[in-house]
């Protein structure tokens, strides 16, 4: 089994970047792909990006495409999520949840472990 926290959300101003970190305990870390997903005040929470288990593949939610970057230190049990030029629609609680190897799932019901959630709030 694996645990994820969340950490490194914030308050920003539109434009500003953060990193948010995913850490995992549990020695099956490796055995699985990490998604980033978000929940806006009212409304479902979605899929951001995933990284598979090696961190060779990525895929984004075409609303962040080319702002956000994920990635994953398999050394240290840590994903990550670089987010830059951020904008007052981002604001959000933010969860890394862990999927099956293979593709990269987008699905919320395709991960499991899922963390706490960090917030991330931008201001206009």
């Amino acid at each position: 089994q694996v645990q994820l926290v969340e950490s490194g959300g914030g308050l920003v101003q539109a434009g500003g970047s953060l990193r948010l970190s995913c850490s995992a305990s549990g020695r099956t870390f490796i055995a699985y792909n990490i998604g980033w997903f978000r929940r806006a005040p009212g409304k479902e929470r979605g899929f951001v990006a995933g990284v598979s288990w090696a961190g060779e593949n990525t895929t984004y939610a075409d609303s962040v495409k080319g702002r956000f970057t994920i990635s994953r230190d398999n050394a240290k049990n840590m994903v990550y999520l670089q987010m830059n030029s951020l904008k007052p629609e981002d604001t959000a609680v933010y969860y890394c949840a862990a999927s099956p190897l293979g593709v990269i799932f987008t699905t919320p019901s395709t991960h499991h472990a899922w963390g706490q959630g960090t917030q991330v709030t931008i201001s206009s």
